[in-house]
């Protein structure tokens, strides 16, 4: 067996739903798209976007000698959702923290190569290094880019981690993907309560429901945005549920993804008394520790009081 099909075998044994591959090189395009983006502010109060734009378009800079960049796609779509009449959570944050549980597995990958291969240069990214991620999975023909700026797999739609694991070791490069299945639909951008969705795929992400219940730390939420989080507590996955594409989606086989009890079971008085220890305990391993107890409490209080 080549190396290539090694990877992409033992991906699956490790529980990745898709696996590409794209050739390590710098992302000029993207580069000026991000440039704009920048200046415009759409980042918001999310200065972290500003930091290692050269690492960001050049993987070389992450990883010396980047020959390869291994795109992984992990589903985490629930076989159950929230109750109706409850603060709504992204459905990413049902069950436990992704980034602990694709590091693991991006260990393992990498492990199970410098095994069978040979001792190469490789580092795994899991949402918390400046990686390009949806771009890196385009380019490794797993999806295109859809007008709310998620990547969309034709045959399982949108609600997919993805993680990159970029290699100084020389493999078989996937076609890019070059159609784009979106057509004329624009409920994406019709449906989002924010009007954060702009034409063009860009994403204005200081005007996004997300950035408001989990980046902004102040305790304040502008003016302008009341009245609009629709129910919305943690996140928000209006631009997908309203997705034709996302019709095609299945149940995660991930058992870390199957939800926490309580995201099922709290009704809204649950979610108002809960304690901060409580919080903390419930939560440990959850996403929802990103916002902390006083985030959680500020969107419960933002959501019931307009």
């Amino acid at each position: 067996m080549d190396r290539t099909n090694f990877i992409k075998l033992k991906s699956k044994d490790l529980g990745f739903d898709y696996c590409g591959i794209a050739k390590a090189v710098q992302l000029e395009e993207d580069a000026r798209r991000l440039e704009q983006w920048l200046k415009k502010d759409m980042h918001g109060s999310m200065h972290y976007m500003e930091n290692y734009f050269d690492l960001r378009i050049d993987p070389s800079k992450l990883v010396p000698g980047a020959k390869s960049v291994i795109t992984l796609l992990l589903n985490y779509f629930p076989d159950q959702q929230q109750n109706e009449d409850v603060p709504k959570i992204a459905k990413y944050a049902y069950g436990k923290d992704y980034h602990e549980v694709i590091k693991e597995k991006l260990n393992a990958l990498i492990t199970l190569i410098k095994e069978n291969i040979g001792d190469i240069n490789g580092r795994g990214f899991v949402d918390s290094a400046p990686v390009l991620e949806r771009t890196w999975a385009l380019k490794s023909g797993l999806g295109w880019i859809g007008k709310n700026g998620n990547l969309i797999n034709k045959h399982q739609g949108s609600f997919f981690f993805i993680a990159t694991l970029i290699t100084d070791l020389e493999l078989n490069y996937d076609n890019a993907y070059v159609k784009d299945y979106c057509g004329s639909c624009t409920r994406c951008i019709d449906s989002c309560p924010t009007d954060a969705i702009l034409p063009n795929k860009v994403i204005d992400g200081s005007k996004c429901i997300s950035y408001f219940t989990i980046e902004l730390k102040e305790m304040l939420i502008p003016e302008n945005m009341q009245n609009k989080f629709d129910g919305w507590m943690f996140g928000c996955d209006t631009c997908q549920d309203v997705c034709p594409w996302n019709r095609f989606s299945k149940p995660t086989k991930e058992i870390s993804f199957n939800p926490i009890p309580e995201i099922l079971d709290f009704t809204k008085n649950d979610w108002e008394e809960l304690s901060e220890e409580s919080f903390k305990k419930i939560f440990a391993h959850s996403p929802l520790k990103r916002s902390k107890w006083k985030g959680i409490k500020r969107n419960l209080q933002f959501i019931n009081n307009y």
